[in-house]
């Protein structure tokens, strides 16, 4: 009898741990149907938007928004956590900023707070309209810009992915990463011409461990800029063109920056942009660290400063040049990197006479240089860097000439 017990115990717990525990279904939250967004670029999105956001993030469970086809106009959105649940924002239509730059009171128009497991998706298009103001976005000669609205923004959003979107044409930045953690872009598109100033693609500060993979960017200006604080962030088959290149800095500009490390810039494309792969921090600057930063891998097509260090970096001209940059940058390669380029400084490595440049290397280097202004030259200026591989043209050859912007 104890034998016939045990064994029909036994065949009921196996049912019950055999049985699949159903899983909580995902609240599905669609701005038209529920909230009554128009489609129509002229009712605005926003408060259906937060309204849907709201419902969201409150949810115990995953929550998915999703915006159909069709063109929308959104004053601006301001999305904040911290959520129950995981959030998907499902965008596929396309979503208008105001075009007018007065319809704006701060620089933001699509901004997400301290959220944590985020989802971006859907194929859809964020454009900012910022064609208007492109010729007034001087900041050489004004704080303008400043105040220019960023089409996305993500402040202390955590265990996040933005894959299959646009982001277009924005007044300022197109994306503004601050305080993030654990960030993927995938199959993102950065969409504006090369008259668009200071609308730099992807701008990471403050951040762990964000990757940019699989990213085509065209802009104004820098594709990706990593700024103070950056660190363990992967640049990954992205195509940049055209634009101002893939930048590390400007650092040392304001007091209390965080250091730079972790940088991996590998296996991508750059097209026609003003400089290639660079490091740059400005001249009489506070003082700060950048390490461990890694370009390699990288096909240029007419390119101008392919390769290029500039710790005297100074745009607009406004800098005190007798005074050395505080910044030391230090553990750097350059390797893999092939191509045209459109002026004859190939190679750049201009260090800080204050904090010389420590353990940079170049590696595999084939630059070729067909203009009026030849033949090509790589120059070093307070650097000696470790040499492998081709070196076309010879390292550290030619005397240095001041870069732009």
């Amino acid at each position: 009898m104890a034998v016939q017990l045990n064994v029909a115990v036994l065949s009921i717990l196996l049912l019950l741990f055999s049985t699949p525990i159903p899983k909580a279904q995902s609240t599905v939250v669609d701005v038209v149907a529920k909230y009554g967004a128009k489609a129509d670029e002229r009712t605005d999105l926003s408060t259906p938007l937060l309204n849907a956001w709201k419902e969201a993030c409150a949810s115990t469970t995953p929550s998915k928004i999703v915006i159909p086809k069709g063109t929308y106009r959104l004053s601006r959105a301001n999305l904040d956590g911290p959520c129950k649940s995981a959030i998907e924002l499902q965008v596929s239509g396309t979503i208008k900023a105001p075009a007018d730059p007065s319809a704006f009171k701060d620089p933001n128009w699509v901004v997400f707070n301290h959220v944590d497991h985020l989802t971006i998706s859907g194929g859809g298009v964020f454009d900012g309209q910022g064609a208007a103001v492109w010729g007034k976005n001087n900041c050489a000669k004004n704080k303008y810009c400043a105040a220019l609205p960023v089409n996305l923004r993500f402040n202390f959003v955590s265990n996040a992915i933005v894959q299959g979107i646009t982001t277009k044409d924005s007044k300022q930045f197109h994306v503004n990463v601050l305080g993030c953690q654990n960030f993927t872009f995938q199959h993102f598109t950065v969409s504006a011409p090369e008259n668009s100033i200071n609308t730099d693609g992807i701008h990471i500060g403050r951040s762990n461990g964000v990757k940019i993979l699989d990213t085509n960017i065209k802009t104004g200006d820098d594709c990706v800029s990593l700024g103070d604080g950056s660190k363990n962030v992967i640049v990954e088959r992205v195509t940049c063109g055209p634009g101002h290149g893939i930048s590390v800095g400007s650092l040392g500009k304001f007091k209390g920056e965080e250091p730079v490390s972790g940088i991996f810039i590998r296996n991508c494309t750059i097209s026609n942009t003003m400089n290639g792969v660079r490091v740059k921090s400005w001249p009489d600057s506070q003082p700060g660290s950048a390490t461990d930063m890694h370009f390699e891998d990288i096909i240029l097509n007419n390119v101008g400063n392919p390769i290029l260090i500039d710790q005297e970096y100074c745009p607009w001209n406004l800098c005190n040049l007798k005074v050395p940059s505080r910044v030391k940058l230090s553990n750097i390669s350059f390797k893999k990197i092939r191509g045209t380029s459109s002026t004859p400084q190939v190679v750049k490595l201009v260090c800080s006479r204050g904090v010389p440049c420590d353990r940079v290397e170049l590696g595999d280097i084939d630059i070729t240089y067909k203009g009026p202004g030849g033949p090509a030259v790589s120059q070093c200026i307070n650097v000696k860097p470790r040499l492998s591989g081709k070196q076309n043209p010879p390292a550290c050859s030619g005397p240095a000439r001041r870069t732009g912007a």
